[in-house]
């Protein structure tokens, strides 16, 4: 069983910086991409930066420039360093993950997500 789960989230004023992570714990072979996506209400849920295995990043538009992405693979850990925050970065905070299982099976799997909210 392979559980990733997140951390790091709270309550920040706008201008102000979080670090999230994911942890990825279980019976993991290896972990290729990995992924941040947020979900703001009544929003659909959208991809905000992804890292690959061999630590490629993107990002999306809205957050290039002042989010982060990375990962430490020895720890089966990924980050996400998020500054100049503003009040539309509120979201919940989900990381995804793509993953190979014994006995190399693979699959997507998903934290229960971390709450992010951006106010003065």
């Amino acid at each position: 069983q392979v559980q990733l789960v997140e951390s790091g989230g709270g309550l920040v004023q706008p201008g102000g910086s979080l670090r999230l992570s994911c942890a990825a714990s279980g019976r993991i072979l290896s972990i290729n991409t990995m992924d941040w996506y947020r979900q703001a209400p009544g929003k659909q849920r959208e991809l905000v930066a992804s890292i690959t295995g061999d630590s490629g990043t993107n990002y999306a538009d809205s957050v290039r420039g002042r989010f982060t992405i990375s990962r430490d693979s020895a720890k089966n850990t990924m980050y996400l360093q998020m500054s100049s925050l503003k009040p539309e970065d509120t979201a919940v905070y989900y990381c995804n993950a793509d993953i190979w299982v014994p006995p190399w099976s693979r699959d997507y799997y998903w934290g229960q997500g971390t709450q992010v909210t951006v106010s003065s």
